[in-house]
């Protein structure tokens, strides 16, 4: 019995290790441009297309959002309107607030505590705790976004979806800066 839980041990630990290795800092894209302005991207309306896969890499879900901003000082207010493939609508207002040199705090309703980001070169990285409604329940999610600004009016978003540490499925968007009074 002893034998088997020390292996198991020993492939957990192997695990996480494996895991910790394959984390890239946002710092590494210091030098990629275009250079990402998160208030300059979103200064014009911007619609998004995305999905969800799942672990397996089978896509469960399609979406279309459209993301209206306005500024509150130095705050940056996101407006975003989320149209699912199975017809439902989801509304997420994020406030975003500059923390320092290349750094963003950011809330929602929606989101647990504070998500906190870092910008550098083209890319941005968010990490936050979301409150994520599947089948009538509530369950607590991490999630781990990585933006790349690939050119003056497009981003791409890469997201990671965990609980308790296992990846749950993956968000993959495209946001297209819409020229201003555009409709989509």
């Amino acid at each position: 019995m002893k034998r088997v839980s020390l292996q198991f041990l020993l492939v957990l630990l192997g695990c996480l290790m494996l895991g910790s290795c394959g984390n890239v800092g946002v710092e590494r894209y210091a030098g990629e441009r275009p250079a990402l302005d998160l208030a300059r991207f979103f200064a014009q309306p911007v619609q998004a297309w995305g999905i969800f896969q799942k672990r397996s890499g089978e896509v469960v879900k399609r979406f279309h959002v459209e993301i209206a901003s306005h500024r509150e000082g130095d705050r940056l207010i996101l407006d975003e309107r989320f149209l699912y493939s199975d017809g439902t609508r989801q509304r997420r207002v994020w406030t975003l607030t500059p923390d320092g040199a290349g750094r963003w705090r950011g809330r929602a309703d929606d989101v647990i505590g504070e998500a906190r980001g870092e910008v550098a070169g083209n890319a941005l990285r968010w990490r936050y705790r979301l409150n994520l409604p599947v089948d009538g329940a509530i369950y607590e999610v991490s999630f781990d976004d990585w933006m790349y600004l690939m050119d003056d009016d497009t981003l791409i978003n890469r997201s990671s979806m965990s609980k308790f540490g296992v990846e749950l499925g993956q968000v993959t968007l495209f946001f297209r800066r819409q020229p201003s009074g555009a409709e989509g």
